[in-house]
C-alpha cells in the first residue's frame, strides 16, 4: 500500500474453527503482521490459523482470559513486532476484509490516532438485531459522556486501527479483561486525546454466535463504565 507504514492485524479468537480460515485467508497482502490470539479454544482454532498461512503469529492463552484480555496479548505484540498501526478484527467473520483498508487508512495516514468501525451509518444498518441496535444506542450515549466524544455513533464496533504512538500511552494493563473493553478504551483514548474518526462498515450477522446475554451485558457495561468513570480524571503518564 501507498502509505508505507507496517501494518499489523489482530485477530482475538474464542472457538472460532468454522470461521477463522476464512478470516486468515481472506488477509491482503500487505497486512505486515497477523497477530491471532486464541483465548484458550478447545476447537482447533490455534491449528486451523496456523495451516492457513505462514504469516500467522499465534499467542495461545493457557486459560480464558476474556475479549479484552487477548486484545491486550495483541496489542503488545504488535508493538514488539515495530507495527506503526495495529488494527484489530474479530475470528468469528463478522468484519469485512475488504473494508479493512477504510479502517487502517485514516490513522496510516496520520489524520487519526484512532479509527472506528461504524454499523450504525451503513445502508444496511438494518441487518443489525433490534436489541443490538437499541443495545448499541444505549450504551454509546454514555460512552459519549464519559470519553468526551460528542459524535461517536458506533461504541461497540470493535473493527478497529489504532497507531503505535498512541497504543503507547495507553494504560493496558487497566483494561477489562472480557465484554465491554470498547468502552473502556474509548474513555482511555479520550483521556489521552486521540483524534477519533468513524469508517462506516457492514454489520455482518449470519449466524454467529454471541455469549452475552442481554441481562449480563447490563451488568457487565454498568461495571465497566463505571469504571473507567473513576479512572477518567487520573491523568495518563506522558
Amino acid at each position: 500500500m501507498k502509505w508505507q507504514k507496517r501494518v499489523a492485524v489482530v485477530v482475538p479468537a474464542f472457538n472460532e474453527s468454522e470461521h477463522i480460515r476464512d478470516v486468515v485467508r481472506g488477509m491482503p497482502e500487505w497486512v505486515d503482521n497477523l497477530i491471532v490470539v486464541d483465548d484458550a479454544s478447545c476447537d482447533g482454532t490455534s491449528e486451523i490459523a496456523s495451516s492457513v498461512s505462514e504469516r500467522v503469529v499465534l499467542i495461545r492463552h493457557p486459560e480464558n482470559r476474556g475479549v479484552g484480555a487477548a486484545l491486550r496479548s495483541g496489542y503488545e505484540r504488535a508493538l514488539r513486532e515495530g507495527a506503526d498501526v495495529v488494527a484489530v478484527m474479530a475470528g468469528d467473520g463478522q468484519m469485512r476484509v475488504e473494508e479493512l483498508a477504510g479502517v487502517v487508512e485514516p490513522v496510516a495516514r496520520g489524520v487519526a490516532d484512532y479509527s472506528k468501525g461504524d454499523r450504525t451509518s451503513h445502508p444496511e444498518v438494518d441487518r443489525m438485531p433490534r436489541v443490538r441496535r437499541a443495545g448499541t444506542f444505549v450504551l454509546t450515549r454514555w460512552t459519549r459522556w464519559l470519553s468526551g466524544y460528542t459524535h461517536l455513533e458506533d461504541a461497540q464496533c470493535g473493527f478497529t486501527a489504532i497507531s503505535s504512538e498512541m497504543l503507547r500511552r495507553l494504560p493496558l494493563e487497566r483494561l477489562t479483561r472480557r465484554y465491554g473493553y470498547p468502552n473502556d478504551l474509548l474513555v482511555m483514548l479520550g483521556v489521552a486525546g486521540a483524534r477519533l474518526v468513524q469508517v462506516p462498515v457492514t454489520p455482518v450477522y449470519e449466524g454467529q454466535r454471541s455469549d452475552l446475554k442481554p441481562w449480563r451485558a447490563v451488568w457487565t457495561h454498568s461495571y465497566v463504565l463505571g469504571r473507567a468513570w473513576f479512572y477518567r480524571s487520573r491523568p495518563l503518564e506522558p
